[in-house]
């Protein structure tokens, strides 16, 4: 157990690591060359190298001391671990891209657009990471998290309170051209951020309840090469027992399924549902799976 506990820490440590890399990489060669502003800690970072040319990773890390202590008792052991470890890394790969000789060739000519979109795509992929492996960067996420224990403020409303007052203080260094570019970047690292959570990849979930279960079942398996699972369902009117087919599919294989549904069965109920994450046995839809029942699995 402690050997599997150690190999789940070190695999959160590393990609956290890796996300705080990649946010920060985004900051120092696109949102600072290209004068884009950014929310929370890394955006008041920001305005305070505008304004007194204080290193960012410098300031991330000052900031995030207090915040951190005041955070302590709301946070459990493992959480301020993992939020302590994303700010060292933040404030340092913060430091360590702005000596790197890379950053001043990625010349983007001064192109607001594509330097939007680059910003949310890269800070979206490295905040979406870290999210998924369950740490923070610390800043703006420990004071919501604060103000929904104390004061009952839902935590995504606080986070959006924050970064809209950050943004607007930006405005006594930023044009409202450059500002509108910032909004993009922040609605791009936003999706991304919230696909990279998710799941990967996209597939979508089908509940099929029909008297010739077994049928559309070995359909699925022949033509499709999906597994499938039995459920065990009660109808709501008269109580009669049913067997319901749940398998996992690919978006493009709806249509497929759909067709031989309905050949087997014109009166087959269906229920469509977006999967965005699969994990275990018997429930990912990249290879074909044994048939498991939720009460009996045969063998």
């Amino acid at each position: 157990m402690t050997k599997i506990f150690n190999k789940q820490l070190f695999k959160q440590l590393f990609f956290i690591t890796l996300g705080c890399s990649i946010y920060a990489f985004s900051l120092d060669a696109i949102s600072i060359p290209n004068k884009l502003a950014d929310g929370g800690i890394s955006g008041i970072a920001l305005l305070l190298r505008y304004w007194f040319h204080i290193n960012p990773g410098l300031s991330t890390l000052l900031l995030n001391i207090p915040l951190i202590i005041i955070g302590y008792r709301f946070m459990g052991k493992r959480l301020l671990a993992l939020t302590i470890w994303g700010t060292l890394c933040l404030s340092f790969f913060l430091s360590f891209w702005l000596h790197i000789p890379i950053i001043n060739q990625l010349n983007l000519e001064h192109d607001l657009f594509i330097a939007g979109v680059l910003a949310g795509l890269f800070s979206g992929f490295g905040i979406g990471i870290v999210f998924k492996y369950g740490g923070t960067t610390g800043g703006t996420d420990i004071i919501a998290r604060i103000l929904d224990l104390k004061l009952g403020i839902p935590v995504g409303k606080s986070l959006l309170g924050l970064d809209a007052f950050v943004l607007t203080i930006s405005l006594t260094y930023l044009d409202i051209k450059h500002m509108i570019y910032t909004l993009l970047a922040s609605f791009v690292l936003a999706r991304i951020t919230d696909s990279i959570q998710a799941g990967a990849y996209a597939a979508r979930g089908l509940f099929i309840i029909s008297d010739k279960y077994e049928q559309i079942a070995k359909m699925i398996d022949v033509q499709l090469d999906r597994g499938y699972t039995f459920l065990n369902a009660e109808g709501g009117y008269d109580h009669s027992a049913k067997k319901m087919i749940y398998c996992v599919v690919s978006p493009r294989e709806i249509s497929q399924v759909k067709e031989l549904i309905l050949r087997e069965d014109p009166n087959a109920f269906v229920s469509v549902i977006d999967v965005h994450e699969a994990l275990g046995q018997g429930f990912t839809y990249e290879r074909k799976r044994d048939i498991f029942s939720l009460e009996d699995s045969k063998k």
